[in-house]
């Protein structure tokens, strides 16, 4: 590529990522971002500084070379630098397409301070597309093998990284996953208009490939133990189930039929493609014609809404009891949301859920809230308005109001130590927990998060694993001596 000047980067505005139609896209479960095309990349790349010391680096859990890759797709180089991404990160394809970059590594990117930042997200997942439909994902160089065995519970992306830096380390691994299918949230939370399912089968063959094992239907606490696994031949583990027990508003009505979890309707949705039923098994509420609400603003709450327009809900309301200042979802979701046809009912908050004589939903009351100045903390506080009480009629709610741990782990291993919201407790430099040789990263740890911080504790737990089993003498070894 021919060398331009700093002034001349800064000159190259931010490419705009292809879309699908807003009316179209809102009738179909087709993936709404098309990606850049080899133009597009190779332009946004040129507007990277280069910097000797890149802050965006800083801001990324995993800690993805970005200059160096962004480097390599400005000359042409997309292999190479799928290489690059790779030696930090498994999973680009996944990344480049959920993570919230604007509130990672874009937002200590140099250019983004007078600019809009360069689109490291979207350069990653061009870059992941290519090397996938071009040539194929390559299977990861594995070093001789070690001996030793570790045991992960749960296929999310906190389990996918561990993975993939165990077995790249040598180790034999064996993942297992409690639901029929492998990824966790990436399959039955996030859907495939936002991330195509066969992206994440094709990353999860990658490891397969390098020999990790995997097995599903296996509920650690259930099918086997902890304390059995460690028992049965391995020589460490790691806990990375996620945090998959959904909140409720603790409200009345909220048994009535047409009432939801966010959990439970997209995993019906996205894991057992209720939206293609009866030629699937699993049945979902019909919403075509109907009015659905989904309470909550992140990203799941998005997710929820969207999905109803797309089954053929009439009226979709978001309904969240702030401002959409302070919103959790990404600008990006939202604003999706809304050329969808999405309607926000904001500064609302629900009393109680009203039902018909047969026990099905038929409405929400509703009271207005205003947000008053905090006491201690930097968030505003919401407040009812006395006497600003309605009823929406609505014939579906979706409450997405975040989740908490599930609790099967925790009742069958009593020398694991949680804290009071049930989140086992870790030494934050390896994640190592309180029992020996049991490690654990992602939402269990932290409670609900994104991808890219759980596949960041991943790798730094499958650090700390690969320290904690070469201190000891390698079985591979004594069979050697």
């Amino acid at each position: 590529m021919e060398k331009i000047s700093n002034k001349e980067r800064m000159k190259i505005p931010r490419q705009p990522m292809p879309e699908q139609d807003n009316v179209e896209r809102s009738h179909n479960f087709k993936e709404v971002n098309l990606g850049f095309t080899e133009e597009l990349a190779m332009l946004e790349a040129q507007r990277c500084l280069q910097c000797p010391k890149p802050a965006c680096v800083e801001g990324c859990p995993v800690g993805v070379k970005i200059g160096d890759f962004i480097t390599l797709v400005a000359d042409g180089k997309y292999m190479d630098a799928a290489a690059k991404i790779k030696e930090d990160n498994m999973l680009p394809a996944i990344c480049g397409r959920v993570c919230p970059q604007e509130e990672q590594c874009e937002i200590k990117c140099v250019v983004g301070k007078k600019l809009e930042p360069v689109a490291i997200g979207r350069l990653e997942r061009f870059v992941a597309d290519y090397e996938r439909t071009e040539l194929g994902l390559r299977k990861p160089e594995v070093l001789p093998k070690t001996g030793y065995k570790v045991a992960i519970v749960g296929s999310g992306p906190a389990g996918l990284s561990c993975a993939a830096d165990l077995i790249q380390k040598g180790h034999d691994v064996t993942v297992f996953e409690a639901l029929h299918e492998l990824g966790g949230v990436l399959i039955y939370g996030i859907p495939e208009f936002r991330l195509p399912k066969e992206i994440v089968k094709t990353e999860i063959d990658v490891l397969k490939d390098a020999g990790v094992e995997f097995q599903t239907n296996a509920v650690i606490g259930f099918t086997d133990t902890l304390d059995e696994l460690l028992e049965n031949g391995f020589d460490a583990a790691f806990i990375g189930v996620g945090a998959g027990l959904p909140y409720f508003l603790n409200i009345d009505g909220e048994n009535l039929n047409g009432v939801y979890s966010a959990n439970e309707f997209l995993t019906r949705v996205n894991l057992m493609k209720a939206y293609r039923f009866p030629e699937y098994d699993t049945p979902v509420f019909d919403c075509k014609d109907k009015s659905v609400a989904v309470f909550g603003g992140g990203n799941t709450a998005m997710d929820a809404v969207r999905t109803s327009k797309r089954l053929g809900a009439k009226n979709a309301y978001i309904i969240y009891r702030r401002s959409e200042v302070e919103m959790p979802a990404r600008i990006e979701e939202v604003h999706h949301a809304k050329e969808e046809g999405i309607e926000f009912l904001l500064l609302a908050n629900p009393l109680e859920f009203v039902g018909d004589e047969n026990g099905w939903l038929k409405g929400t009351k509703i009271i207005i809230m205003v947000l008053v100045e905090p006491y201690a903390s930097a968030r505003r506080r919401p407040v009812p308005i006395d006497g600003s009480e309605y009823i929406l009629d609505i014939d579906m709610a979706v409450i997405a109001i975040g989740n908490g741990s599930n609790p099967i782990i925790q009742k069958t291993t009593p020398d694991l130590n949680f804290n009071k919201w049930g989140n086992i407790q870790v030494n934050e430099d390896t994640m190592e927990t309180s029992k020996e040789g049991v490690f654990a990263g992602g939402d269990i740890v932290t409670g609900g998060a994104t991808v890219i911080l759980a596949m960041g504790a991943g790798r730094k737990a499958a650090g700390a694993i690969d320290d904690y089993l070469l201190k000891k003498k390698s079985p591979v070894k004594e069979e050697v001596a």
